[in-house]
């Protein structure tokens, strides 16, 4: 039987991903992405938010996992900053409205995501496993941000200094 440390430092790593999840939950999609134009490939809308519970579990237990295995390590703390960065894309897409700057940061996020992977294998490879559809799902997201960004661009804006603006 697992110690009780054991279990609430799993409940520790479901609180965390829990906050970065919200950030969907603040941000929300609404009227002003309903208008936007998105690829024929744009998935539904229910996808989201089953793909991303999904994700979140296995994130959770990935972390976890790394964490049982060796303790509070670098690779913890790339794990935790990708977990920050994941919760700006909200803000920054759904929030704010910037497209393109959404973009660059996905990018961001895509990086910390590998790195964490590359960081947790030496340490525990189920947990870099478990961090690889988390990698495909948000390469998917980064394809269907750069289509939205470009489809919804004015003649203008492409060439503007600013292609965070669309």
């Amino acid at each position: 039987m697992m110690e009780l440390s054991v279990w609430l430092g799993l409940a520790g790593f479901f609180a965390a991903n829990f906050l970065a999840a919200s950030s969907g939950a603040v941000f929300k999609p609404g009227a002003w992405y309903d208008g936007l134009a998105k690829p024929w490939w744009n998935p539904p809308k229910w996808a989201f938010p089953v793909v991303w519970t999904i994700l979140f579990i296995m994130i959770s237990v990935s972390g976890w996992l790394v964490w049982r295995a060796g303790g509070w390590t670098p690779a913890l703390g790339v794990y935790g900053a990708q977990l920050v960065i994941n919760a700006g894309w909200s803000a920054i897409f759904f929030g704010m409205h910037r497209i393109g700057l959404a973009m660059l940061e996905l990018l961001l996020l895509w990086a910390s995501i590998l790195a964490t992977m590359v960081m947790f294998y030496p340490i525990e490879p189920i947990a870099t496993w478990l961090l690889a559809p988390y990698l495909l799902w948000v390469t998917i997201a980064g394809c269907l941000n750069f289509s939205i960004w470009r489809l919804n661009a004015a003649p203008a804006a492409r060439s503007s200094p600013d292609p965070g603006r669309a």
